[in-house]
């Protein structure tokens, strides 16, 4: 055991429950104490756009009460920091949690051997998913290339239980940062062609924190059993929310793993979607260039818009005012929430992508910068498989009719009405309609469509078979 004080170096794992890497910390300080510290690190902080920089601000403040006013907060390069801090306090080890997103990878690859030359060690556990990226493969010891297969040898895993709390831990202060900063150092990566798109802060985010997570996971865990068949109606409360609190660390997959388990088809459905989430890890680990390339690389030849004109109809898309009710509707929820229910994520990417025609790395940038949940995975292969560019085998000619979609997921309007204030007096099935139907037009002032999606839906297809020949899976 060390007789010298430990650092933990908090990343995304924003918990003392369930927390490995923080137990190997406390347990080798051996009573001598922990310095809890996170790092404003520019490199990863830099394209957060302002409502998930507010957000992990209150996240950290919720762990800060956790360890009783502890929570040590710098900012810098991560090398820099850690070692004064540790020459400060005589640390020698250094604990973590790995990281194995590209960004992260290389800082902890370089802070680790710089850090060495000090005589100090960092040393990484656990991971911030069920599996960690690089396990799951196939018989043969390769990568899994679909979700499918991904999935059954995932299942194949027998999951770690959850971990304790640490058993009387001692926290030791130090000089901090105000809160107040994680805002200043945040969002500076703003691309030219967001032109005039708002910057505010989301006014309706949910409570943030370790005791706010897992009030979410006990609230899902009464509904779950009808995940199968609720989780697609945005109108409906029926998703679990935990997104933000996977993406912070808040919450453990363990921990979800463990309160939904079960023989229900709501379960399997939405451990699948657990599945799927370390799916997109794993394609990230072994593609690091996929956050900004596509993975079916001949689709990068498909002809895309980027014009004057191209930029006004992103605009219009990121501000929910394009004339079809559910595209709408979902783009002013990330505004107003930070987050949108996914099957209407699906449904605004791929309006984006084939009515639209414009470059999904467009759409993929403006989700990062306004989604508090903005894992970058998720969030770019999510866009990928949408886009026709990712780990779907044929996935071009699926093209999301944004009416049939919106009469068929919200057939009452009900999430419509819920984010289109000009709607709230048209009803069903009118509201549902582009332009909230024919007629109705002087009743509201609800923007007429920008496009119409039958004549974008046929000229998505022809693009399409200008490299159809050239495309590989």
């Amino acid at each position: 055991m060390s007789s010298a004080p430990t650092i933990f170096w908090f990343r995304r794992d924003l918990r003392l429950r369930d927390n490995p890497a923080l137990l190997e910390a406390v347990d080798r300080a051996s009573g001598s104490g922990v310095l809890p510290v996170f790092i404003l690190d520019s490199e990863l902080l830099s394209f957060a756009g302002p409502s998930r920089a507010s957000y992990l601000s209150m996240t950290l403040q919720a762990l800060n009460e956790s360890l009783s006013g502890a929570l040590i907060l710098r900012a810098g390069d991560p090398t820099a920091v850690l070692v004064d801090l540790a020459r400060e306090y005589g640390v020698t080890e250094i604990f973590a949690t790995a990281d194995f997103a590209p960004v992260g990878r290389r800082r902890d690859e370089r802070t680790s051997s710089q850090i060495a030359t000090s005589g100090i060690s960092l040393q990484f556990f656990d991971s911030p998913y069920a599996v960690a990226p690089g396990t799951v493969v196939s018989q043969s010891g390769d990568p899994l290339k679909v979700f499918g297969a991904f999935h059954r040898r995932w299942l194949d895993r027998v999951f770690d239980a959850p971990f304790d709390l640490p058993l009387s831990p001692r926290w030791i202060a130090a000089s901090s940062l105000s809160f107040d900063e994680i805002l200043e150092r945040c969002a500076h990566h703003r691309p030219a062609y967001f032109g005039d798109l708002p910057d505010d802060v989301a006014s309706r985010v949910p409570s943030a924190g370790e005791t706010a997570a897992l009030k979410r996971l006990a609230d899902f865990a009464e509904i779950v059993d009808d995940y199968a068949t609720t989780r697609n109606l945005p109108g409906s409360d029926a998703t679990s929310r935990l997104s933000p609190d996977l993406h912070f660390g808040t919450i453990h997959p363990r921990q979800i793993l463990q309160t939904v388990n079960g023989s229900s088809t709501g379960r399997a459905t939405f451990v699948a979607e657990l599945c799927w989430r370390d799916f997109y890890a794993d394609v990230l680990f072994h593609h690091p260039l996929s956050v900004k390339e596509a993975l079916r690389s001949n689709m990068t030849k498909l002809r895309v818009d980027t014009d004057d004109r191209a930029r006004e109809r992103f605009r219009a898309w990121a501000r929910g005012e394009t004339g079809y009710p559910l595209v709408d509707a979902g783009m002013r929820q990330l505004l107003e929430e930070g987050w949108m229910h996914n099957r209407v994520r699906m449904v605004t990417a791929s309006f984006l992508v084939k009515h639209l025609h414009l470059d999904w790395r467009w759409g993929a940038r403006w989700f990062m910068w306004r989604l508090i949940d903005g894992d970058v995975a998720s969030n770019q292969h999510g866009w990928q498989w949408t886009a026709g560019t990712g780990t779907d085998a044929a996935p071009y000619y699926r093209i999301f009719n944004p009416t049939t979609q919106a009469e068929r997921f919200d057939p009452s309007g009900d999430f419509v009405h819920r984010f289109i204030p000009e709607l709230r007096n048209v009803t069903a099935p009118q509201c549902l309609q582009p332009g909230a139907g024919d007629g109705l037009l002087s009743l509201s002032s609800y923007p007429t469509p920008i496009v119409d999606a039958a004549t974008e839906r046929i000229e998505a297809l022809a693009r399409y078979e200008e490299i159809k020949n050239t495309v590989s899976a």
